[in-house]
């Protein structure tokens, strides 16, 4: 689901900011991204890899639409470590609330393309199941530019 954005207007030190390819202006959105929701029954496809400290650390820093959750009980298999995701924070959540509500939640078609060729390298079942739960709605796709600001 597209459950979080970033504040497009708002330059953080060290976070990104997105361009207008066609013009090169930077548009007051909000840009979305995929989420988790819990639901009954449900389960998510990713995938598990182990990651230093302070890998971790600095996934923490890159998410900042996310709070990170422990979901080690939830995974099948563990035989040692902790399993963490990326939840949307409240933060990220009410952007996107916030986005929709004004009519200026986008999402960037760069990581729309790069979303869909991640499920699609877990195969095309994947790919469709991910389609259908993650419905555009009325989030219209921008070409958009990321622009990784200097810290």
């Amino acid at each position: 689901m597209w459950g979080v954005a970033t504040d497009n207007v708002r330059a953080i030190p060290g976070y990104k900011m997105y361009l207008e390819r066609s013009s090169g202006s930077r548009p007051a959105v909000y840009v979305a991204f995929v989420d988790l929701e819990r639901r009954e029954g449900s389960s998510v496809s990713g995938l598990v890899r182990a990651v230093s400290e302070e890998q971790l650390e600095e996934l923490d820093r890159r998410e900042r639409n996310y709070d990170r959750v422990e979901v080690t009980d939830q995974i099948e298999g563990v035989q040692r470590g902790r399993v963490w995701t990326y939840q949307g924070s409240a933060e990220g959540r009410e952007r996107l609330r916030r986005g929709r509500e004004a009519g200026t939640a986008v999402i960037s078609r760069d990581y729309l393309e790069k979303v869909l060729a991640g499920f699609e390298r877990l195969g095309a079942d994947e790919r469709r199941a991910f389609e259908e739960s993650s419905v555009l709605g009325d989030l219209p796709v921008l070409d958009l530019e990321r622009i990784d600001l200097p810290a």
